[in-house]
């Protein structure tokens, strides 16, 4: 079983996918994880942010092990992460990286932005995570005071919005629901809850092949 979650930053995606891959013991996938290491490797090596051909080469050479520096945690490295990511080159080297992963047994979840409409168009089920960019920039707040790191809210919400706008507006892949996927609004849920509502859809898929929501 292959699930594809897709949803804007601080939806809740992440942390959804990894209870549902552990719920059906399917491997996971957090593929902002994967520019974000592509971003990474380029600030350690001084490419230039806008250099695509030199990012798109290191994403070609990106040494896994990046994928578990604490460092991709950091803002800079996310905001640097949404620009790479816009990258048509750099989204072709890791389109075939992302589809091998999930398409090993038992299956797997993939979070991402893209996941549903082109890495796997073709997912038994698909998920797409949402939440007011308020309520984002709160969870997201939260989570960097957390870890010690100064950041005022309202810094916070004009970066959501800033990620929002470039992951839909650009070019490749930009951030859609798929026309099948199921739309699940995090606002006013807790994780719990979430977890419950998309557990219901899976099995649904499960039950009857068709995965259909609740009316």
């Amino acid at each position: 079983m292959i699930i594809a979650i897709d949803g804007p930053a601080a939806s809740g995606k992440g942390t959804l996918a990894r209870r549902l891959a552990a719920h059906y013991g399917l491997r996971h996938l957090d593929t902002g994880m994967l520019y974000r290491a592509v971003a990474l490797q380029a600030m350690r090596a001084g490419l230039p942010p806008t250099d695509e051909a030199a990012i798109a080469a290191a994403a070609n050479t990106l040494d896994p092990a990046l994928c578990d520096d604490p460092a991709l945690r950091e803002e800079g490295v996310g905001q640097a992460a949404s620009m790479v990511a816009a990258m048509p080159a750099v989204r072709a080297a890791l389109l075939q990286v992302q589809r091998d992963f999930a398409r090993r047994p038992p299956g797997a979840v993939l979070d991402g932005r893209d996941i549903g409409t082109v890495v796997l168009p073709d997912a038994d089920v698909k998920l797409f995570v949402t939440a007011s960019a308020e309520e984002r920039a709160r969870r997201r707040h939260r989570e960097l005071m957390e870890r010690g790191e100064e950041a005022g809210y309202e810094a916070v919400l004009a970066d959501i919005r800033r990620r929002d706008e470039r992951d839909a507006a650009r070019a490749v892949a930009p951030l859609r629901p798929a026309a099948d996927a199921h739309l699940l609004d995090t606002t006013k849920l807790d994780i719990d809850s979430a977890f419950r509502e998309a557990r219901w859809i899976i099995d649904a898929h499960l039950n009857t092949g068709a995965g259909r929501r609740r009316e």
